[in-house]
Formats: C-alpha cells, structure tokens, sequence
C-alpha cells in the first residue's frame, strides 16, 4: 500500500486537487477530523486510490464530496485538478431573500431618525 502509484497520501491529494490552497492546511483538516475516506475518519498519512469516496468539511459547515477519479501528486491547473475527481456534492439550496431597504427618492438626503430607526429595524440590528 504504501509508496504503491495507484494509492497517494490523502493530504498530498487533497492539495493537488485543489480542495486546500497549502499541504498543511489539508493535513490540519485530517489531523482536525474533517476528511472522512470512505465514511472513517482519515488522518493525513493514510492513503487514496481511485475510486474512494471523500467526504470534506470546510467553512460554515459547507461539505464536498468527492469520488477520487485519479491519483495525481502534483498540484497543477484547475482544469487539471478537477480531473483527479468527480464532485457528488449536491447543490446547495437558495439562500433566503433579504427584503429591500426602503426605496427613497434620489437626492431625498439622509435619511430621518425615524427612518433609520425602521432601516436597522428591517435589517435586523
């Protein structure tokens, strides 16, 4: 298994796929327990082969999941990088609209205390 070409370590790939800008950043997100290979949790030693199933978490709680398409230990291009997986994340839902401030006519200037007052009222603050 180790030093084998059809397996890679899982934070060596993860940068080379482009999830994580730096090798460190994907071995802290390992070490962190934020990649899951295969539904285990994954340290930053253990390694991938084409077909695993990678499970990221990153901010705000948004996760990917990616199906390892090919082993690649050079980071490269995006266009590259998107050939060493398959994304089967699914689309995130829409995002709740936010009502538009009040609609004031152009030059009207500042607006009053009152109006402020409901602005910041609409907006939540």
């Amino acid at each position: 298994m180790h030093g084998s070409p059809d397996s890679i370590r899982v934070d060596k790939w993860l940068w080379a796929a482009r999830v994580f800008k730096t090798r460190s950043l994907a071995s802290a997100a390992c070490d962190g327990g934020k990649v899951d290979i295969n539904d285990d949790a994954a340290k930053p030693a253990r390694h991938v082969r084409a077909g695993d199933l990678i499970k990221v978490t990153l901010l705000r709680g948004r996760r990917r999941i990616l199906k390892v398409a090919a082993v690649g230990d050079r980071r490269g291009s995006a266009a590259i990088a998107r050939m060493l997986y398959e994304d089967l994340t699914p689309p995130e839902p829409p995002r709740a609209r936010q009502a538009p401030p009040p609609w004031r006519e152009p030059g009207a200037g500042r607006p009053t205390k009152r109006e402020r007052r409901d602005i910041e009222r609409l907006r939540g603050w």
